[in-house]
């Protein structure tokens, strides 16, 4: 009796203690997976502080509040879902202890190792940017970002591995013991009209969330609010045009699958496709067919042009003293000895949209049937291409014929000898001097200028995190380690990225020293711009690409050719009529001086698009809020409330935004 009784003991010391375990499960592990992924959301975009390439920031009571609730009760349903579900595919040992096991190793360590892969894969392109930026700085391609993360496949696999041995070994260790406990009670559990009052209050209740500021910013960094989201909006797209009461902005056209936000408006036909400006009107300022393109002729004797362009390299780089001394005094000289644009602008603050309209003279060019190297190889030239960075990259060699020429050096060429660890294309970064040996193996040389050559260089040194290993320190101080890039830190990160951009002008300096000692640099048109520019939280922000002001978008513009005539505001898009006409090219015709037009994104969908014109007076326009900000009036206004010129000025920016689209379209359907 007395060894029955002691038998009995442990199961009745397990029983209670089981049975509290297992109304714990679900609660725990949506804690546990909630606040993992909250920790590496805000490490990676700073939601509560912004970072790199992070324009939105939880800062109001509203936004944070609207965050946190719309985010647990996401959450919440989700974790809640997948226990049930779980427990049904027990079937008839839907009661076994085995439930709470499978769902705490799969639920919830596979939602960790899911948010764990998805932070890998973006671990390449900053601390802190939203998933649209991740799309441009993958060449638009999401694919390519995803195959950014394949260096750490690896780690991946090992990770998996690893979680099948010890969910093995915890499952033979667990179950000797399982056959002594009770049964698992049925918890939680939900009746079917609270399960139904949650199915549809969680959706209203992210709906709501997502029109408080920066919540929905916030939000979308988060797998189960994505996939609430997600099936919100299927439910939603009424007219299965892909826009939703779910979709940012709202599909306000919610049963004409030919209306919605970023529907192509087609001149002429009545309609006013994408809901702002009415129908796009053909006669107004610009073409609304593209021309059909062919190269520049360059007439008389040839010179050489060498293209520099410099990563992520501000305007203000020129005249800008550090210590007392001037950070880029190549350049200063360049300028006063030639002509300098006194404002240029890129059109869009990524890489890949950038060095295309540079090259093509388009906003978003579908090939390269016009560009420079085209243009320059129909005039005899040679040409070559040595740069810091994969042109492979998001189609840019592609799209601008760089492998047109005889010589192309790039970072991927050289991807033994990059200046980081990353294996990546779009990690890859050579160190300019390493570009400038090259250029010496292939042109170093008299005997290789008996034709005009017409060269690109590229260099990355400013590029995020301002610096490698081996970089020259121009400007006292030590950079500042990656880790350490931070608001509070903000005067150390401008020294290393000032440092960068002296770096940067020694190079420069070095590529003319070359072309001196050639006996060709008299002989030679020296170009020399950047992509874009860079925030370095004197504007609140770090980075570049999301947002339309100065320090992300205004950029030097220099040739070495005095007394060239320059409209008031250049683009991008502007420079190759500009470098054609330096070089000699008859009927290139002038650029317009109407100002320059801007967007964040993609050009077919961006989130904001703007124009800058002389002394830098902007309008924008944001397409998720509807609204439209003057640098005049300094106030964001509800598109739907302005009238008379402020109406009629977004009216013309939104026609040219049109416009733009629909000569793409139309180059594009040419091809």
């Amino acid at each position: 009796m007395q060894a029955e009784l002691a038998s009995e003991r442990p199961k009745m010391w397990m029983r209670p203690t089981w049975a509290g375990a297992t109304r714990m499960s679900l609660p725990a592990v949506v804690l546990a997976t909630l606040l993992f992924e909250l920790a590496m959301a805000e490490r990676k975009y700073g939601l509560f502080g912004g970072g790199f390439g992070q324009s939105r920031a939880l800062d109001t009571p509203l936004e944070i509040g609207a965050f946190l609730a719309a985010l647990l009760a996401c959450h919440s349903l989700l974790f809640f879902l997948l226990y049930r579900l779980i427990r049904r595919l027990h079937g008839r040992r839907a009661d076994s202890p085995l439930v709470p096991f499978n769902f705490a190793c799969f639920a919830g360590l596979g939602a960790i190792g899911a948010v764990v892969a998805k932070y890998q894969a973006l671990s390449y392109f900053s601390d802190a940017m939203s998933f649209q930026i991740v799309r441009n700085l993958g060449g638009g391609s999401l694919a390519d970002a995803l195959l950014f993360s394949l260096s750490e496949a690896g780690l991946i696999l090992i990770g998996a591995g690893g979680f099948v041995l010890v969910y093995i070994g915890l499952l033979l260790l667990l179950r000797r013991r399982w056959q002594d406990l009770a049964p698992l009670p049925d918890h939680p559990r939900l009746n079917g009209r609270a399960l139904a009052a949650a199915l549809i209050a969680v959706p209203l209740l992210l709906f709501a969330a997502n029109r408080a500021g920066d919540a929905r910013s916030a939000l979308a960094r988060f797998n189960s609010v994505v996939a609430i989201g997600t099936v919100g909006h299927y439910l939603t797209d009424w007219d299965r045009d892909g826009w939703s009461y779910y979709s940012f902005p709202i599909d306000r056209q919610p049963f004409d699958g030919s209306r919605h936000p970023y529907a192509l408006d087609v001149p002429g036909n009545g309609i006013d496709e994408d809901g702002f400006a009415g129908d796009l009107v053909i006669g107004g300022a610009g073409p609304v067919e593209a021309p059909a393109p062919s190269p520049a002729i360059i007439d008389g004797r040839k010179r050489h042009v060498v293209l520099i362009v410099l990563e992520s390299t501000r305007a203000d780089a020129i005249g800008r003293r550090i210590d007392g001394r001037a950070v880029a005094p190549t350049l200063e000289s360049l300028a006063r000895r030639g002509t300098a644009a006194s404002e240029a602008y890129s059109h869009v603050g990524f890489t890949t949209q950038s060095l295309q309209s540079l090259f093509t003279g388009r906003l978003s060019p579908a090939d390269d049937r016009q560009s420079l190297v085209r243009d320059f190889l129909a005039n005899g030239y040679e040409v070559g291409i040595f740069s810091g960075q994969s042109e492979d990259f998001g189609g840019i060699a592609e799209v601008t014929g760089m492998r047109r020429g005889a010589i192309f050096v790039d970072a991927n060429t050289l991807r033994e000898e990059r200046a980081f660890s990353f294996a990546a294309e779009g990690s890859l970064h050579v160190d300019g001097r390493i570009l400038l040996r090259e250029f010496d193996r292939r042109l170093g040389r008299p005997q290789a200028w008996t034709r005009p050559h017409f060269l690109y260089f590229n260099f990355q040194s400013a590029h995020f995190p301002y610096a490698f290993p081996g970089m020259d320190q121009t400007i006292a101080g030590e950079p500042i380690p990656r880790s350490e890039i931070n608001e509070a830190n903000r005067d150390w990160v401008a020294r290393t990225y000032w440092n960068a951009i002296a770096y940067n002008d020694r190079l420069i300096a070095a590529l003319l020293d070359r072309l001196e000692r050639l006996g060709v640099l008299d002989d030679t048109l020296i170009v020399v711009t950047a992509d874009h520019g860079e925030s370095l939280f004197d504007d609140g922000f770090l980075g570049h690409g999301h947002a339309l002001n100065g320090q992300q978008t205004r950029i030097p513009f220099i040739l070495s050719e005095p007394g060239m005539a320059l409209p008031a505001t250049v683009g991008l898009a502007d420079m190759r009529a500009l470098i054609l006409r330096a070089a000699g090219a008859t009927g290139v015709p002038a650029p317009a001086s109407a100002g320059v037009f801007q967007y964040l994104g993609e050009l077919d969908r961006p989130g904001m698009i703007g124009r800058v014109t002389r002394g830098g007076d902007w309008i924008r326009f944001d397409l998720f809020e509807e609204a439209v900000w003057t640098s005049r009036s300094g106030r964001w206004t509800p598109y739907r409330a302005l009238d008379g010129a402020e109406k009629d000025e977004a009216d013309a920016l939104i026609d040219a935004w049109a416009r733009e689209r629909w000569l793409r379209h139309r180059e594009a359907a040419s091809r």
